[in-house]
């Protein structure tokens, strides 16, 4: 592996790459200003719409006009609508107003513009009178990840603060669910479904289950069919010839991406309930048609038994609902107990009904994504790296494993990025420029507290003494 400064001109590259890093740094702090600027002008102009009239005890219809006039105002020079600045007036207002701590720790670079709006849509769920509660809580988990993976923990954190239960507003929402169509361009059109969360993931998994395995079976034939002419020689130049043409005609005839499979097979699921042609088996009964769902959740074990109706993780995404919850533990064959260290929060072990399977059970559990900063493919899309390479020494056991993505796994391997994973499952990288960026395993969704000690049995009453 090459070193990126061993590479002809080395040192210059690291050199222009750091002047690189610093500028983007130094542009997005003026950037962040720029914006916090911009709302702290958008909030002012909402308020003097509501300062115009109140001092006439004015009707809703002519405080609403009276900010449109202003929002058509500053959409002039923003050149936007009004309809979108008086949009844009109301969630400024809404941040500024009601998020100050959110607004002081953008500003002063302790989180990013992803973290408030992060914040700010997870926050409103709840009562205003809860927000200042929540956003302390939230600001001080968003400045140790980023907005990404943080999103999905502040979605929980904001069901668990509010007054009514999880189930019951999802219940409520589920009720809600559809299928719509929104007409596009050029005759194509998007149909919307509207389902609980896990029942969507667990579509759209199905399908990349299903148009992966189309795929490596038609990049297997075309190998195999344009390798054959090498196997038999000159011998068989005529056979190589035609089985060339027979590669050419199936990459010409069959080169959709994964997104075009994908969209194709859940054409077919919706039209005929199953695959129309199994391009796995060339036929239209085949393993294809046998693929199932697989989602990731975490189940806290109260909510296991009935005794909390709080929200599930699940993993890489966002909350669910503890009935479902429920029905996809009840139904697995496979299914873990999770013990967490009760002051870092860490997985530190795991059982489960069967014998385990081992360690990438335990890592699933542990990481729950991509360990690379930043990154949040969900564990179960990702591969176990030996985070000291297996090849020179490094051994296969918990404190040498991680899941890493193909993307960074790849780069791990191929570039000058290093790593080193410390106590605690706590991935150390450090980037070419020798930037360092502490990856700590993330925090379970699911947290266990120590049972209070049973009060002591009473004392039998002392009998006879012996003789």
């Amino acid at each position: 592996m090459t070193d990126a400064a061993e590479t002809p001109g080395g040192e210059d590259y690291l050199a222009a790459l750091a002047g690189v890093v610093a500028g983007v740094d130094s542009a997005a702090r003026r950037i962040a200003a720029a914006q916090i600027d911009e709302l702290r002008m958008l909030a002012a102009a909402g308020r003097l719409a509501e300062a115009q009239t109140a001092q006439r005890n004015a009707r809703v219809q002519v405080h609403d006009m009276a900010l449109r006039s202003i929002a058509a105002e500053v959409g002039g020079v923003m050149r936007v609508t009004d309809r979108t600045v008086q949009r844009r007036i109301g969630e400024a207002r809404t941040l500024i107003e009601g998020f100050p701590a959110t607004v002081e720790a953008w500003e002063q670079g302790r989180i990013v513009r992803g973290h408030a709006i992060a914040i700010l849509e997870t926050g409103t769920s709840l009562p205003p009178e809860m927000w200042t509660e929540f956003e302390q809580v939230a600001i001080t988990r968003c400045e140790r990840d980023t907005p990404n993976r943080v999103r999905g923990e502040l979605e929980i954190l904001a069901h668990r603060m509010h007054p009514r239960s999880f189930a019951e507003r999802h219940e409520e929402a589920a009720a809600r669910r559809c299928v719509r169509i929104v007409p596009g361009r050029d005759g194509m059109s998007d149909v919307i479904a509207t389902v609980p969360t896990v029942i969507a993931e667990g579509i759209h998994d199905r399908l990349t289950q299903q148009a992966r395995a189309i795929i490596d079976t038609r990049d297997e034939r075309v190998a195999a069919r344009g390798c054959a002419g090498v196997a038999f020689g000159d011998a068989a130049t005529t056979r190589s010839d035609s089985d060339s043409g027979d590669a050419a005609a199936i990459v010409a005839t069959d080169n959709r991406s994964t997104d075009q499979v994908r969209a194709d097979v859940f054409a077919d699921l919706l039209l005929a309930g199953t695959p129309a042609l199994d391009d796995t088996r060339d036929t239209t009964a085949g393993p294809l048609g046998a693929i199932r769902a697989r989602v990731q959740i975490l189940v806290p074990a109260a909510t296991l038994t009935g005794e909390d109706d709080g929200p599930s993780d699940l993993a890489g995404r966002s909350p669910i609902d503890p009935a479902t919850a429920r029905t996809l533990a009840g139904g697995t064959r496979i299914w873990e107990r999770l013990f967490h260290d009760p002051t870092t929060g860490v997985t530190v072990s795991t059982d489960s009904y069967r014998v385990p399977s081992g360690m990438r059970r335990f890592l699933q559990a542990r990481d729950q994504h991509c360990r690379f900063p930043g990154c949040r493919v969900a564990a179960i899309r990702c591969e176990v790296d030996h985070t000291h390479d297996h090849a020179l020494g490094g051994r296969t056991e918990l404190s040498n494993l991680a899941h890493l993505c193909q993307r960074h796994h790849s780069m791990k391997q191929f570039t000058a990025w290093r790593v080193r994973q410390l106590k605690g499952g706590v991935l150390e990288w450090t980037s070419p420029l020798g930037r360092t960026y502490r990856e700590d395993a993330p925090t379970p969704a699911v947290a266990f507290t120590p049972a209070a000690p049973p009060p002591p049995a009473p004392r039998a009453p002392a009998g006879p003494a012996p003789f």
